[in-house]
């Protein structure tokens, strides 16, 4: 690491981030119920800030040479079962595809929800379970580091109140995204890589943006929601129970200012 991890960096990043990501989207003009409704109003309100948060982050994440810490842990949970909640996740994803009416897509639609949960899957994810995750664990035990890197996920989507969703269903985003936050910080502890979160990050958005737009039965995703949600939460201590990702990065950076 260039530049040893502190935790007010962690804030500092997730500011940052929310900033371009909210002036980018206003830049765009389109609200924020309205993505996903067409090609034109997706790449205009999620894919162009995503874009833009995506650059932000891998100049941040060079410039501090945080790419290795902010993408494998050095070690994995003991626990590996509660795996078993993602998993679910998962499959809802997958079940929210199967009963969306894709007839309702052009090329350029679908290229827009492709090229949303790629930048959604890498962003959120590099930012909350990466950089965040790396900055916290410099000071603050696991379960800390668990619990303020999902809070501020969850805090970020109160952000869409500014863009147009309505104050009361931007609440309940920002709590559901705390608990599914919990879910991706599982396959991380689980797997010890956070590129298998990005993956589920994006196809989880994708399919729900997917069946939003265009169901032709009930979209699973969402009755599954609050169930992956109370599982998340349920099974969390388990895959930090044992473990501690706090010293290996103090030892990376003793080694660092070691001469």
């Amino acid at each position: 690491m260039r530049i040893s991890p502190r935790l007010w960096f962690g804030f500092v990043i997730w500011a940052a981030y929310v900033i371009v990501i909210v002036a980018v989207s206003l830049l765009s003009g389109v609200p924020f119920p309205d993505i996903g409704t067409t090609a034109e109003f997706t790449w205009r309100g999620a894919v162009m800030d995503l874009a833009a948060g995506a650059a932000l982050l891998i100049v941040i994440t060079s410039v501090l040479g945080w790419w290795r810490p902010a993408l494998f842990d050095s070690q994995r949970s003991h626990h590996k079962w509660p795996i078993f909640v993602p998993i679910i996740m998962f499959v809802a994803a997958i079940a929210n595809l199967l009963v969306t009416d894709w007839s309702q897509f052009d090329a350029s639609f679908i290229l827009s929800l492709l090229a949303l949960g790629v930048l959604v899957g890498f962003c959120e994810e590099l930012m909350a379970r990466g950089l965040l995750l790396t900055a916290f664990r410099s000071q603050l035990s696991e379960g800390w580091v668990w619990f303020l890197t999902s809070a501020l996920f969850g805090l970020m989507h109160l952000a869409n109140a500014l863009l147009g969703a309505p104050l009361l269903a931007s609440l309940a985003q920002a709590a559901v995204a705390f608990a599914s936050g919990t879910a991706f910080y599982i396959v991380r502890r689980v797997t010890g890589s956070l590129i298998w979160a990005m993956l589920l990050h994006g196809l989880w958005d994708v399919s729900v943006f997917a069946v939003g737009h265009a169901a032709v039965a009930a979209p699973v995703g969402a009755i599954l929601t609050p169930v992956i949600a109370v599982l998340s939460l349920a099974v969390v201590y388990w895959v930090i129970k044992g473990t501690d990702e706090k010293a290996p990065v103090r030892a990376a950076t003793a080694n660092r200012m070691t001469p």
